[in-house]
């Protein structure tokens, strides 16, 4: 008898491993009705999902009596009782600086330059992860760096996804942070009209960068990441020594980080569609 035998047998690495062709039909039409977020008819739900009525509907009649999805008075299909279940146990077990670790090592490790994480702390955009690049650059962050909302990509790209309520109470405070603007009243120098429009500029394009500010020859790309309600949870920033990358929005560089970014953002449960309008870095 060989000595392989009796053990479980195990995929070999990279194999992709058969599963049942009609739970994987279903997902399809589960990820439809996802990209949808809203309840659609059979017609509709199939016509998204690539598949004729016919093929479809036995597969939505087995998800409804599993209590995936539901059915309303209109015929139209959205989540069910255990769909919703499994997304609050999703949600209480999410951790949003946990699940970006990997991506910062590996985004680090992709573009071989320095990748800070940032949350709204209760001064400010704080630094909480630092990766830093192989390569010699004084970048001056340090863990629990409170990012100014004004002068820096990290904190602007914070500050276009506030209330303005919210924005104005910790523009006010400006001055106490890295690079720092001291302001009243949330209102002076950049903090007006120019200010503004580069916020609505930011949040269109889904990114901002920094070039030679507030560290002379340091550029910063920065992008959100945002959870399940559609808020921004926290902030990726790409940081190197100028030259050493493309700063170009449309760039290799930029992609890579929009992709994180997307990726980071429907693992924390966001179903919303990711900005389209290009910006041309400062």
């Amino acid at each position: 008898m060989s000595k392989e035998a009796g053990k479980p047998a195990v995929a070999a690495e990279g194999k992709q491993q058969r599963g049942i062709q009609s739970l994987d039909i279903s997902g399809v039409l589960l990820n439809a009705l996802i990209s949808a977020a809203r309840p659609l008819s059979l017609k509709d739900l199939a016509s998204a999902a690539g598949m004729p009525t016919a093929k479809a509907f036995p597969h939505l009649v087995s998800l409804l009596k599993t209590g995936m999805l539901s059915r309303d008075a209109d015929g139209c299909f959205g989540p069910g009782p255990l769909s919703l279940q499994l997304g609050l146990i999703a949600l209480q077990r999410l951790s949003p600086t946990r699940e970006v670790e990997q991506e910062i090592l590996h985004i680090a490790g992709a573009t071989g330059m320095s990748v800070a994480m940032a949350v709204l702390g209760p001064l400010g955009p704080t630094v909480l992860r630092l990766e830093e690049s192989a390569r010699p650059q004084h970048i001056s962050l340090r863990l629990g760096t409170v990012m100014s909302l004004v002068n820096t990509a990290i904190g602007r790209v914070f500050a276009a996804y506030l209330p303005n309520d919210v924005l104005d109470d910790l523009l006010a405070q400006d001055g106490i942070r890295m690079a720092g603007s001291a302001v009243g009243s949330g209102r002076a120098g950049q903090n007006g009209s120019e200010y503004r429009l580069r916020l609505q500029q930011i949040a269109a394009a889904g990114m901002d960068s920094a070039l030679d500010t507030p560290v002379p020859g340091i550029h910063t790309l920065a992008a959100p990441v945002f959870d399940h309600t559609g808020t921004i949870s926290l902030v990726i920033a790409l940081i190197g020594a100028a030259g050493s990358f493309d700063t170009n929005h449309a760039g290799d560089t930029a992609r890579s980080l929009q992709q994180a970014v997307a990726g980071l953002s429907r693992r924390l449960g966001y179903a919303g569609s990711p900005p389209v309008q290009p910006m041309e870095p400062e």
